[in-house]
This record gives structure tokens, sequence and C-alpha cells, in this order.
């Protein structure tokens, strides 16, 4: 698990791709100060497991379904990426609950500068906007910020200098691509509100339950 809090930028120094698998390996530094074989790592918000590391790089596989679903099939050498380690059990929890199983992309469509504040534009497909509220969280390049406005096809974002400064966030511009990972807990509750017939049979949670048990 991580919060969306990036420790560092790190570079791509090579990837990898194959026809049923790929690689990458980036370099980095604060990230690998206590790194171990089969560690996770958030690169741009996506969850990958370290196979083999340096004192100064580290390399992860990446599935297919990792590269489709994903940006990361478009890193090349030089690419910068947002790195996290997930979060150690006394550490504190700055962002939201990022899973690192991102749930698609989304489009850069506007930035617009407001002051010291940076104001960004993402589209994103139906499936991701359903999930995505005011003043709630997403996570964009495994960043967690807090969303400011929401249309039916598109969400902002308002970034401050440090958020930029610490981030690829900075080196973005319109029509790039971005991951998004909704909010865990809109999913979830979802779930719960809409189960399947293989699912609660005769225990069906409902509006009418809900109110009945003071929710």
């Amino acid at each position: 698990m991580f919060t969306g809090i990036v420790e560092e930028i790190g570079k791509v120094l090579r990837v990898h791709k194959t026809g049923n698998s790929s690689f990458i390996e980036i370099q980095a530094e604060k990230v690998l100060s206590d790194v171990h074989i089969g560690d996770s790592i958030a690169v741009n918000g996506v969850c990958l497991t370290v196979t083999k590391f340096s004192s100064d790089t580290f390399r992860a596989d990446v599935m297919n379904e990792t590269l489709s679903r994903s940006s990361l099939g478009a890193l090349k050498s030089g690419s910068p990426v947002n790195l996290e380690r997930a979060m150690s059990a006394d550490g504190r929890f700055g962002g939201h609950i990022v899973s690192g199983h991102i749930d698609g992309t989304g489009t850069i469509t506007d930035i617009e500068n407001d002051g010291i504040a940076v104001w960004y534009t993402i589209s994103a497909s139906s499936d991701i906007m359903r999930y995505i509220v005011e003043k709630g969280s997403i996570a964009i390049d495994g960043i967690s910020l807090t969303v400011a406005k929401v249309t039916d096809i598109s969400f902002s974002v308002s970034i401050i200098p440090h958020t930029a400064s610490q981030t690829i966030l900075a080196s973005k511009k319109a029509g790039d691509i971005v991951n998004l990972e909704n909010d865990i807990i809109g999913k979830y509750v979802e779930k719960l509100m809409k189960p399947t017939e293989s699912t609660f049979k005769s225990d069906k949670i409902t509006m009418e339950f809900l109110a009945q048990n003071g929710f």
C-alpha cells in the first residue's frame, strides 16, 4: 500500500520489451536506501516488484496487462518517473490509500497558472469519472491530490509549487497521458450496494436497510 506522497523523481535507464515480457531499469537514490528483492515500489503510480538492484538502480518486470492499462508502455530511456516505496507500518499517512493498481489513464487537456498554483484539467473515461467527486482524492501518476472541480468528462486539480517541484507534473504538457487511480473506498461502497445475484442472495444491502440501521 502507498500514500501518494512521492519520495523522489527517478530516471528510466532502459526499457526492454519482448512479445511476452518486459522489464524496466530505473536510476534512483532515496527509495534504494533499504531496498530488498521483492519489495514494492510505485513507478508513476504503478506498483512494481523489485527483481534486481544495485547501489543506484533497480529493475522490475512489467506484465503486458500493466503496459496496456497504464502509461508505462510509453516510457523510454531518460524519462523521469515518480517513485514511492510501500508505506511502512510506522510511517505517516500523508496522502490517502493508494494501492498502486491503477484504473486507467487520462489526458491532460489544459494547464493554467493561477498565482503561485497551477491548475491541471484531465479528461477521463466514464468508468473512471464515476468515482471522482469534488474534494475527494485521486492519484495522478502516483501523486495523492484533491479534486477541485468535476464535470461529466473531466476533473481539475490545483497544484502548489512544492508538489510541482517534487514530482514530474511540472514537466507535463497538454496532451500528455497520466495514470489514474480512483479512491478505493468508493469502489468498495459500490460493490456492497450492488452485489451480484450470486452474492448475498437473501441479505442484499439496500438503501432501506442502511436507513433502518442508522446510516
